[in-house]
């Protein structure tokens, strides 16, 4: 098996650092760059959109891979992220890891007037999510119709060569399922997020 050294851009603020990390990350043989999806500081601090920022990063390098580590899944419908995720993968020459969670930061949620369900609730739509995303960007024409989603005879421009490389963030035994079933790989957390808070906060 082989390993592989990323770096988490929770330091990077502004374009320039992000530049200056993307090709520094480069420089020392890192072999992917990946940023967070959040709103609101909390812990991390504020951070950049994270696919635009990873088009800017990809753009900045030619070897780097780039990710999300990893979308919310209620912020984005999953018709969507698989739009957005085939367009990076393009553009990136195929650099892209496609990073997916069922959220988790009760307080952003509230800020930005999301509601909060129960982490039963937030899972089943990430597997619905899942369902939808892996097919999409598979290449297949996509019909979905779940409790969360529908989708009727969708497909995705452009068809990727290969699906991206998809990565599910995971900290309890149902979404490490999820990430045995779906992914190739599996973020894991130290502990579930049921309450709204950071496992180790």
């Amino acid at each position: 098996m082989d390993f592989r050294f990323g770096v988490v851009g929770e330091s990077v603020r502004t374009a320039g650092d992000l530049l200056s990390t993307a090709r520094r990350a480069e420089e020392l043989d890192y072999a992917t760059l990946t940023l967070r999806d959040h709103l609101i500081p909390d812990g991390f601090g504020d951070q950049l959109a994270p696919m635009v920022a990873l088009t800017a990063a990809a753009a900045a390098t030619t070897r780097l891979r780039v990710g999300t580590l990893v979308l919310a899944n209620d912020y984005r419908h999953p018709a969507f992220v698989a739009k957005e995720a085939a367009t990076l993968d393009a553009v990136s020459g195929g650099r892209f890891e496609l990073g997916l969670g069922a959220g988790w930061l009760r307080e952003e949620y509230e800020r930005a007037g999301l509601p909060f369900d129960p982490a039963r609730v937030r899972v089943d739509r990430l597997e619905e999510s899942l369902r939808i995303v892996t097919s999409l960007l598979d290449g297949e024409k996509t019909t979905f119709a779940g409790e969360h989603y529908r989708v009727d005879g969708l497909t995705v421009h452009p068809v990727p060569p290969r699906r991206p490389p998809l990565l599910v963030g995971a900290g309890s035994r149902r979404m490490l399922g999820l990430a045995g079933r779906y992914a190739d790989i599996a973020g894991v957390l130290p502990g579930p997020c049921r309450t709204g808070r950071s496992p180790t906060s």
